[in-house]
């Protein structure tokens, strides 16, 4: 394989490295970048989650029942756009840095970013048209977004000496990952007063991070005289993308069927999506500078690490949602909230697992520079696979003690991994590839969030689907609902029921109020039918059916992460296997 013009990669070390080519900068600087960075990072990954808590607000203010004919569609693009964008562009863009530079890339998503906020906030439609353009303003807000999570490790990298690299990444990642967790409180928060608040808290962070990066970044390392890998970028978008577009369209109803796995656009999209990304890899092979640099999977410490970065995004992407639903849907109404009141308090009750993130992050990353990544990179996964254990074993109607305390073993657990990890894999590749080194390491983090959510929803419907119907349609006949409309609403796919608690929506409402059959009731059958203990007892236990399968997986995914982590070997790449 060829290596890529201007490149030298003689610098390579094994312990601490890539050879900085700026050993000696001001102090100053670097904790510049740091903050800098971080503020990106940390004003991206929110506006991930931000949505998801505030979708109840978004639909409601824009006057769009999500349970109409084809308006799930809307709902599932609102959240994995998002994803799907940042996933599919990172490592674009993290090459696009090593070659015309890694702040400016940096400092034009702080604009976009921005700009995109400013355009969701004011978006002057209602209906179906209102969804449309929320939806297309998150894809451009997205692309700002991924060019901010494309080079910001980048540039950590390059403004940090090797011994203090744990320490700095770490704190940037758990900026990031905490974000996605402060994002579902301040959602909550910020709906309740106005929907677009939501978009509107982005804007005081875009200005003050834009004005702050463009007057204090400037480039630290040496472009790449490199020319675009047009092919690769083409295949390579398009093939990821097809997968995961797959999926999204996979956990919808389709012909019948609670999923759309046997639909033949699902069908596909996923063997050409493949078929393009096998295509990729042969392109990739062959040019001679390639976006997606194939040879530093030689290095065993750059692949064990993407490798469990993958794996644990997978077992940690779906657990929000998961942990969402179980709290809207079944826990606080049980303990007295209304369903309207639910997604803001679901988000304060998982603030442990926010706190877990930031005690354990910066802490290990400070400690793996001294004492090496292997330890508390494995240590950590293993923690966070057992707190997948605990929570299946909890009780439905938990104790909020014992749930608290695991999701934040939980958050202690990815705390520990992602940092060293973070720090490993940057430090494990020569400087002139530390951009698309960051894209690609953000790639796999980003895909795994996606693959999360397809694979997580899909297990939890399966097993909703083999319990609900006659747990539901028993009950409704009990309350007096007809045998005709009971057996309909027990019929209809899980997926409106998963949603109706995801949004905060008494499910009874959204399955009975098309018949009419809820006003005709007796008023107690009607108070009992619409109250807060009826549906989620009835639910109680499919659902946790369906969480012991997800959790399952999710720890067995988790072990499978630590695995990797413990196989990586000595950090550093063998100059010898990039010519």
């Amino acid at each position: 394989m060829s290596e890529p013009s201007g490149i030298s990669i003689a610098g390579a070390g094994s312990a601490g490295g890539a050879e900085d080519p700026h050993p000696e900068r001001p102090d100053r600087y670097k904790w510049v970048a740091l903050s800098n960075t971080s503020l990106g990072m940390f004003m991206a990954t929110v506006d991930s989650s931000i949505v998801i808590i505030s979708m109840p607000a978004i639909f409601r203010g824009i006057h769009l029942d999500p349970f109409g004919a084809g308006n799930i569609s809307y709902l599932l693009w609102m959240i994995m756009g998002y994803l799907l964008v940042t996933a599919v562009l990172v490592v674009t863009l993290g090459r696009l840095g090593d070659i015309v530079g890694r702040v400016k890339m940096y400092n034009l998503g702080f604009v976009v970013f921005t700009f995109a906020s400013v355009a969701l906030s004011f978006d002057p439609f209602l209906g179906g048209s209102g969804a449309v353009w929320l939806i297309a303003w998150r894809v451009v807000q997205a692309l700002g977004g991924s060019m901010l999570m494309a080079n910001s490790a980048a540039i950590i990298t390059d403004a940090f000496p090797a011994k203090q690299r744990g320490m700095a990444l770490g704190i940037n990642q758990i900026s990031a990952l905490s974000g996605q967790f402060i994002g579902l409180v301040l959602g909550g928060l910020l709906s309740a007063w106005d929907w677009r608040a939501v978009f509107w808290v982005n804007l005081p962070f875009g200005i003050l991070g834009t004005i702050w990066a463009y007057r204090s970044l400037r480039e630290t390392s040496a472009r790449q005289k490199s020319r675009i890998d047009w092919w690769g970028n083409l295949t390579f978008a398009a093939g990821l993308g097809a997968l995961l577009i797959s999926i999204t369209y996979g956990i919808q109803p389709y012909a019948g069927h609670s999923m759309g796995w046997t639909s033949p656009k699902v069908l596909s999209g996923l063997i050409g999506g493949t078929l393009l990304l096998v295509v990729f890899c042969v392109i990739e092979s062959r040019v001679a500078q390639p976006m997606f640099h194939l040879a530093l999977f030689r290095n065993r410490a750059f692949t064990a690490g993407n490798a469990a970065s993958l794996l644990a995004s997978v077992a940690r992407g779906g657990l929000q949602f998961m942990l969402i639903i179980w709290l809207q849907g079944i826990w606080l109404p049980l303990h007295g909230y209304d369903f309207a009141d639910a997604p803001l308090w679901a988000g304060i009750f998982l603030l442990p697992l926010t706190a877990g993130f930031l005690v354990a992050g910066p802490l290990c990353g400070y400690l793996s520079d001294r004492y090496g990544v292997r330890y508390f990179t494995t240590g950590g996964l293993v923690l966070f696979s057992l707190s997948f254990v605990g929570l299946l074993l909890l009780p439905i109607t938990f104790s909020y003690w014992a749930f608290a305390l695991l999701i934040m073993l939980n958050g202690m657990g990815s705390g520990m991994f992602s940092a060293p990890n973070t720090s490993a894999i940057m430090s494990s590749v020569p400087a002139g590839y530390r951009g698309a080194a960051s894209g690609m390491r953000s790639t796999f983090q980003n895909s795994g969030m996606s693959l999360s959510i397809g694979i997580f929803f899909s297990l939890l419907i399966v097993g909703l689907a083999n319990r609900l119907p006659n747990a539901l349609n028993s009950g409704l006949r009990a309350q007096g609902v007809p045998p005709d409309v009971a057996q309909h609403a027990a019929n209809l796919p899980p997926v409106s029921t998963v949603f109706s608690a995801f949004l905060g929506i008494n499910p009874v409402q959204t399955l009975l109020g098309p018949s009419g059959a809820l006003d005709k009731l007796p008023a107690h059958n009607r108070e009992v039918l619409t109250g807060k203990e009826f549906f989620p007892n009835l639910i109680s236990a499919p659902f946790h059916h369906g969480l012991v399968i997800v959790f399952g997986t999710a720890a067995a995914m988790g072990l499978l992460a630590a695995t990797a982590s413990l196989l990586r070997g000595t950090p550093g790449l063998d100059p010898d296997q990039l010519g």
